[in-house]
């Protein structure tokens, strides 16, 4: 049956793991799953009618088998786009793992494959004794990592590997994105990436495709076998 979560984890924030995300979601219904996407906590929120809503979320909802309840995609929305420990206490919000918890296992009881989302960086804290990381490790998922195809994508993606194992964190795969179309020597550097990293890589996701298109770049024989 494979794997039934993945936590989409980055090698910097704003290098595309929603995109990374929507696309996995799509690979996934492609192949007769169903799937969901959760972003447990998010930063930079604005105010709606229906309260604070964040960007990435309304994208994972609108990549997922089913029109979900926002709250449980999103348990934890913060207005400002600030790291989450800083957001959470300008806010006067508590951040805690029970009702994360709470979220991703009504996610996992309906549907094959949830997808979940991290924030910013891998270690990046949601509090004064939580980190992103904690997520995962708490919740025994296997990591795809979103490597931003941009100069100094190397460096970075190699620290996070290491970072994830450390943690006792599995990568599962990892996925390019091609977020700089005018990159230097890009396919040499995917080489590279794909000599030493500690897992396989997924997919190139090609710059400017959206993720329904994109979602055949993916290899996703790992979430399924």
């Amino acid at each position: 049956m494979g794997v039934n979560a993945v936590f989409v984890a980055g090698t910097d924030t704003g290098i595309g793991k929603t995109h990374a995300s929507c696309t996995l979601l799509h690979a996934l219904r492609h192949a007769g799953e169903s799937a969901c996407g959760m972003k447990p906590v998010a930063s930079g929120c604005a105010s709606t009618p229906d309260g604070l809503r964040n960007d990435d979320a309304i994208a994972l909802i609108g990549a997922s088998s089913v029109d979900l309840p926002y709250e449980l995609v999103n348990p934890v929305a913060l207005r400002e786009p600030l790291s989450p420990h800083i957001a959470a206490l300008h806010e006067g919000v508590s951040i805690n793992m029970q009702s994360l918890r709470e979220a991703f296992d009504a996610l996992c009881a309906s549907h094959d494959k949830v997808v979940v989302e991290g924030v910013g960086g891998w270690l990046v804290p949601l509090a004064p004794d939580l980190s992103a990381a904690d997520i995962p490790r708490a919740w025994h998922l296997p990591v795809v990592l979103v490597v931003g195809l941009r100069l100094g994508c190397l460096s970075h993606a190699l620290l996070t590997a290491r970072a994830i194992q450390s943690d006792g964190c599995r990568v599962l795969g990892w996925i390019g994105n091609r977020i700089d179309p005018a990159m230097d020597a890009v396919e040499e550097n995917i080489d590279t990436l794909r000599a030493l990293l500690p897992a396989p890589c997924l997919g190139i996701l090609p710059h400017g495709v959206a993720p329904a298109q994109a979602a055949a770049t993916l290899d996703i024989a790992s979430l399924l076998a």
